[in-house]
Formats: structure tokens, C-alpha cells, sequence
């Protein structure tokens, strides 16, 4: 599956000499994806476009003070691994559910050299237990129920990124309570890759109070 020539400059301005790292990870879902139930069959053409850059363009976004990042409900790798390969000084740890995907994780993690942390949970069994700087999310759950999930995760004065898409202000709106109860703050709609790809990635942020409370940290 070779990197389209409309993308070219996007995906090199976003990985870099990171480039090569992505171009096996686009050919490992493309040989292996659809049989081990990773992707549809139609997604095989439009890795690139609809996944890799998508993706990409979520790790753009992710600020410079962040260190440790989970991404939940990791699946095929998207956006986890696209994100430690964009941003390799990043520590990151994937979270998954099923086994037959954290198996297929650890795998590209030990093929690509990524130094992935992959962790077989649901995001709620880590509640109390594990913290990070900024936690993501692609295609998971509506924000209010991913919110649940999610923020507990994400250390007081941290950051929930969730990729959405053209619903993500009402989303937003219908998660109002449940954000604050969890001790969100400051919803807001950034875009990524305008001018540069089809489609921008859209990316729903939430910051987590500072000063979170017991209440908010999933645990009251």
C-alpha cells in the first residue's frame, strides 16, 4: 500500500524520518488486518488517507508538555501506534480490551521497536491505579460514556483528546454534566490538516482540574 502522492507532504511534515516506521506499520494492516479482523476489507485501500494521516494529525495536536499518554480502546493500533511513531519521545501505553488485538499490538510493537506499553483492561479496571499526562481516544464511545472511561485516567491539570467527527459539538453539549462531575474543564474543537488533507481531523479536548477530586477521580 503505497503512501498516495496528495498525502506526500502532509505525512512527511508530520512523521519525519519516522516515515519508513509508518510505511511498515501501513504494510502490516494491509497483509494482515482483514484476516485477523483489525479492519474492514474496504480499509485496506484507504489506510493512508482515512487512518495513518487521520492519525497523525492527532499527534500534532498533542502539546509538548505531555510525557505519558494512554490511548484506550487501542484496537488496531489507531491512533496509538501511530501516535508513538510520530512522537517517539512520548511514553505511551495501550489499552485494550481484547485479546486478540493485544496480541496483534504487541506484535507491531516488537516488529517496529516502538517501546509500547500494552496493557489487556478495560479502561475503569485502571481507575485509581494508573494516571497519565493526556489520555486518547478514536472511535470509541459518544463523549459522555467515553468520558467516564476516559478522564479518570487523565492527571489533574492533564488533557483528554478524543477524535470525533462533524457531531462533536453536540456531543460536547450532551456531555456537559458528566465532564464537570468528573472534574472536566474547558471543553473545546480544535481541527488538524485543513488545507492540507480532504478531511481535517477533528479533535475534542478536555482538561482535567487541577485540583480533581476524589469525586471526579472515578473513585467516589
Amino acid at each position: 500500500m503505497e503512501l498516495p502522492e496528495n498525502l506526500q507532504q502532509v505525512a512527511a511534515r508530520l512523521l519525519g524520518d519516522r516515515l519508513p516506521l509508518a510505511e511498515r506499520f501501513v504494510r502490516l494492516l494491509a497483509q494482515q488486518g482483514v484476516e485477523r479482523g483489525l479492519i474492514g476489507p474496504r480499509e485496506v485501500d484507504r489506510l493512508w488517507e482515512r487512518h495513518l494521516v487521520n492519525c497523525a494529525l492527532l499527534a500534532d495536536a498533542i502539546g509538548p508538555e505531555v510525557r505519558t499518554l494512554a490511548d484506550v480502546g487501542s484496537g488496531a493500533g489507531l491512533p496509538g501506534v501511530v501516535i508513538a511513531i510520530a512522537r517517539p519521545e512520548l511514553e505511551i501505553t495501550l489499552i485494550e480490551t481484547m485479546q486478540r488485538r493485544t496480541t496483534w499490538l504487541d506484535e507491531v510493537n516488537g516488529e517496529l521497536g516502538l517501546g509500547l506499553e500494552v496493557v489487556r483492561a478495560r479502561a475503569e479496571e485502571l481507575h485509581g491505579i494508573r494516571q497519565f499526562d493526556a489520555v486518547t481516544a478514536r472511535a470509541v464511545a459518544a463523549l459522555d460514556k467515553l468520558a467516564r472511561w476516559t478522564l479518570p485516567l487523565v492527571a489533574p491539570g492533564g488533557e483528554l483528546l478524543a477524535m470525533k467527527g462533524s457531531s462533536a459539538a453536540q456531543e460536547i453539549e450532551k456531555a456537559h454534566k458528566v465532564l464537570t462531575k468528573l472534574g472536566g474543564e474547558d471543553p473545546r474543537i480544535t481541527t488538524h490538516g485543513d488545507g492540507e488533507v480532504e478531511v481535517p481531523t477533528t479533535v475534542v479536548h478536555v482538561r482535567r482540574r487541577a485540583e480533581a477530586t476524589r469525586k471526579g477521580d472515578g473513585r467516589g
